[in-house]
């Protein structure tokens, strides 16, 4: 957002200054509340004297009541603006606009956003909307340049590629604070030309260069921080972030996998101090997540539920991410600095009871988004048929390679069974599916085997699929995906659900096949639908098998086998299988 007075403003100072002093009042006055002085770790009663945007004074309750406005605010924790480190509006379905509207009322008042999602689908018209949403928007959003436009390169196809040239004059850009998370890990430690001279951008501009460092461990985590990535946001376990933290790396803790969080929370408690490298960020909020818990402060909630002590964790989510984005006026209620200060009625409930933005009332309206050309009819696929999910092979019987276990993926082999030319789907897998929704007309469904999914009754269609958000389906009948993929091609994008040849639930997305212009409630709701559809298709086993493993499943750059247009991926080791049939005869 576009800042209503910059605080360095001379004429600011001295009110300021002189309102210190008691020479002349305060605009407005915090009164009676407990401070959580994330600078020293303590909790103390203060009151908070401002002057426009700045914070003039932190005092002894009570010493003054000069003021032209006066909060009452006993029995009240004051604590600074929450700041989100690393998260994905396009992940909750919703606009730029909504998405404000429902975390700004929780505290959070900075996000640093990765618009890759857009940027896949719509290029560098993508990045411009982030832009020109932040500059609008009621919450300080801070964009960056997505680093991994394909995530990765030749073993999948999205609507744009952004090379070292598109991203360097992208960082260019003074609304651009980083380049976003490197998702291409192993070009990155095999210093392959492209990355390295994406990654060489970033740090010639002197902006944040953020990471996405999943698996890697030992000489290879190592390499990729020697790079010049200095953050990671994508921990498996508290090994792992123990790791990485000692391996230099500022840790966005993210709260989009819970089962983690006590294993986190011990973690960090049990260090003699809160490491100052350590920061939360939402990352991927589900719609009716975000409509129900908001985001970075549900993180934030979790954390200290599973027994991170309330100060250590409102630090990793203030001071700790203002110095990690580089902003000194934010993160820390001082004299001198931005007064974003929340208003939060205990420090285990985390409820926001009042919420300043430059010193003042915040005032939040969803309002309209204007949306490029580029974001509208994306999903231009004609429809599809049974057949078109159908493998050819020469029979009687042939060896499949298989994507196996949802999420941390390893190769498999199966036998099948060939009729009339065409391979059976084999007990116990599941049938996947990816049609590249960007290139030439007509694109043949790449179709592939899943093997630890669970048994399917039903399938499941949705062009949000990370990251590349080509049309991907999930099933265990052709004739239900076909179902599924033709009502999320005629509603332009989104997800649906299919049974026995019918559709059961559609969500619409058709803003880049990722989002929706609607209300989040309505969204949500529609949404939560869908989830619970789904509970009818496949019965699943947390915390791996997931509704949150659909949308995961092609992102190519993470290790190990991963569906994509282009056959079945692993960017780690070079191989792209474009059939999974290994070998056709007597096997």
């Amino acid at each position: 957002m576009r800042e209503p007075r910059d605080i360095n403003d001379a004429d600011l100072r001295d009110r300021a200054v002189a309102a210190a002093r008691g020479d002349a009042p305060f605009d407005r006055l915090i009164h009676g509340a407990t401070l959580a002085d994330v600078a020293t770790g303590e909790l103390r009663p203060a009151d908070i004297g401002m002057c426009g945007s700045l914070i003039a004074s932190v005092h002894p309750t009570g010493h003054r009541t000069d003021a032209h406005d006066i909060v009452a605010a006993t029995g009240l924790i004051a604590a600074p603006g929450l700041i989100d480190t690393h998260m994905h509006v396009e992940s909750s379905m919703v606009t730029p606009e909504t998405y404000a509207a429902a975390v700004l009322p929780r505290g959070v008042t900075t996000v640093v956003w990765d618009p890759h999602e857009f940027g896949n689908v719509a290029g560098v018209a993508g990045v411009e909307y982030a832009l020109d949403s932040a500059a609008r928007s009621a919450m300080r959003i801070l964009p960056l340049a997505p680093s991994c436009v394909p995530s990765a390169p030749g073993f999948e196809s999205t609507g744009a590629d952004f090379g070292p040239d598109v991203i360097a004059e992208l960082l260019a850009r003074p609304g651009i604070h980083g380049l976003a998370e490197v998702m291409d890990m192993r070009s990155v430690t095999s210093r392959a030309p492209r990355m390295r001279g994406i990654v060489q951008a970033g740090l010639a501009s002197g902006k944040l260069v953020c990471g996405h460092a999943r698996s890697l461990t030992g000489p290879e985590l190592q390499a990729y921080a020697a790079a010049g990535i200095t953050s990671d946001h994508e921990m498996t376990s508290a090994e792992d972030l123990l790791e990485k933290l000692r391996a230099g790396l500022t840790i966005e803790l993210r709260g989009s996998h819970p089962y983690l969080l006590p294993d986190f929370a011990a973690a960090l408690q049990s260090l003699p101090q809160m490491p100052a490298t350590v920061t939360f960020c939402s990352d991927d909020v589900f719609p009716d997540d975000l409509l129900a818990t908001g985001g970075v402060n549900e993180m934030l909630r979790r954390m200290i539920a599973h027994g991170l002590d309330p100060l250590r964790a409102l630090q990793a989510t203030t001071l700790n991410a203002a110095i990690r984005i580089g902003r000194r006026d934010i993160g820390l209620i001082g004299p001198g600095r931005r007064a974003d200060i929340v208003l939060f009625d205990g420090l285990h409930s985390l409820n926001a009871r009042i919420v300043l933005r430059n010193g003042a009332p915040i005032a939040v309206d969803a309002g309209a988004s204007d949306f490029p050309e580029a974001f509208l009819k994306t999903c231009n696929l004609v429809p599809l048929s049974a057949g078109d999910f159908a493998i050819a092979a020469k029979g009687p019987r042939v060896r499949l390679a298989t994507i196996s276990r949802p999420r941390f993926t390893e190769w498999g082999e199966v036998g099948a069974e060939v009729h009339g030319g065409v391979v059976v789907p084999p007990d116990g897998t599941t049938m996947i599916a990816v049609i590249n929704r960007y290139g030439p007309p007509n694109p043949t469904p790449r179709v592939g085997f899943l093997q630890g999914w669970g048994r399917w009754d039903g399938a499941f269609a949705s062009t949000v699929s990370h990251d590349s958000h080509n049309l991907t389906v999930f099933g265990g009948a052709a004739v239900d995906m076909a179902a599924a993929a033709n009502a999320v091609i005629e509603a332009g994008g989104g997800m649906a659900v299919a049974q026995d040849g019918q559709v059961v639930q559609v969500l619409p997305l058709p803003v880049a096949g990722l989002v929706s212009a609607a209300p989040l409630a309505e969204v949500a709701e529609v949404f939560s639908a869908v989830r619970s559809a789904m509970d009818q298709v496949v019965a699943w086993e947390p915390p791996y098998l997931t509704f949150k493993a659909l949308v995961g499943a092609t992102l190519a750059c993470n290790a190990g086998p991963h569906q994509t247009d282009l056959g079945i991926a692993d960017s780690h080791t070079g191989l792209l299988r474009t059939s999974p049939v290994l070998e056709d005869g007597s096997a």
